[in-house]
């Protein structure tokens, strides 16, 4: 049998994780970027741009098993969204069309921020979406091209992705920001190498004949308070002062499960805040 391809359209820090992950397991890996020379030794570069509709001259030839979808936009607008999640993704449809291939699969890698919920509530793939912001509006939008695309697809809901490079909040609790108690500002929370490795289970479960649902979150399995995240990082990193009138800011409150893609088999390597911090600060 020849090795499963897939490509990874937007194959920046997770998609590279992803990509790493699956030439382990001897997949054939081509990765879309502006610059692939960033990309990790073994993946075929696509020199390409998202944002362009011309296909890019090094896309394969060949037949495509997997596409993995994990974009990033440049412009953090309404515009700069619908250009990286909607148009982007319109895109890479039309470049499968005009090669012919049919993948197997579609994992499009949206956000939680589809989900507006702000009182602390528990989270499933059952919720009502609830976008408040353009964000999470553009992101539902782009979902709906993925699942009406013809290919079978699922969608995959990063919570917020944190790791090496990823370390805003480290920041701001070594700068002293204060959070606030009450009521508890729920976070969720996904370490960068936990979302690829969510995204290659899922692959893998398809190639060896499994199904898949249309949605599955992607969290750890400790939703928890800023508050108490912010006290364990202030201990751990000794931080005892604290700034005058800087606070660290998130909007809403909610908890999200993992309960759906745990039952297909899945486990993250930091099923917490404590575990994935540790490994970032231990370096």
């Amino acid at each position: 049998m020849s090795a499963p391809s897939v490509v990874i359209a937007g194959c920046g820090d997770v998609g590279s994780r992803l990509a790493s992950q699956l030439l382990a397991s001897e997949w054939e890996v081509h990765g879309l970027r502006r610059d692939v020379s960033r990309l990790p030794d073994g993946v075929i570069g696509i020199t390409g741009d998202l944002f362009n509709k011309d296909c890019p001259d090094t896309w394969p030839i060949g037949g495509v098993d997997y596409l993995v979808y994990c974009a990033a936009a440049t412009d953090h607008d309404e515009a700069g969204y619908r250009a990286a999640y909607v148009q982007g993704l319109k895109h890479v449809l039309e470049w499968l069309d005009d090669y012919g291939q049919a993948p197997k699969h579609l994992l499009f890698v949206s956000s939680s921020s589809v989900y507006g919920q702000q009182n602390g509530e528990w989270v499933d793939e059952s919720s009502d979406t609830q976008a408040q912001g353009y964000s999470g509006q553009v992101m539902l939008e782009a979902e709906q091209v993925a699942l009406d695309s013809g290919i079978p697809a699922s969608i995959v809901r990063l919570t917020g992705i944190y790791g090496p490079g990823r370390e805003w909040l480290l920041t701001q609790v070594r700068q002293g920001y204060r959070v606030s108690i009450d009521p508890p500002l729920y976070g969720n929370r996904i370490h960068a190498d936990d979302a690829a490795g969510l995204l290659a289970f899922l692959l893998r479960h398809v190639e060896q004949g499994g199904q898949l649902d249309k949605v599955y979150i992607g969290v750890d399995d400790a939703p928890a308070p800023l508050a108490e995240v912010v006290g364990w990082l202030r201990e751990y990193l000794g931080v005892t002062e604290w700034a005058d009138d800087a606070s660290v800011r998130r909007a809403g409150s909610k908890q999200c499960s993992n309960a759906r893609v745990k039952a297909l088999g899945w486990k993250p390597t930091y099923p917490s805040y404590r575990e994935g911090y540790a490994a970032i600060l231990k370096g």
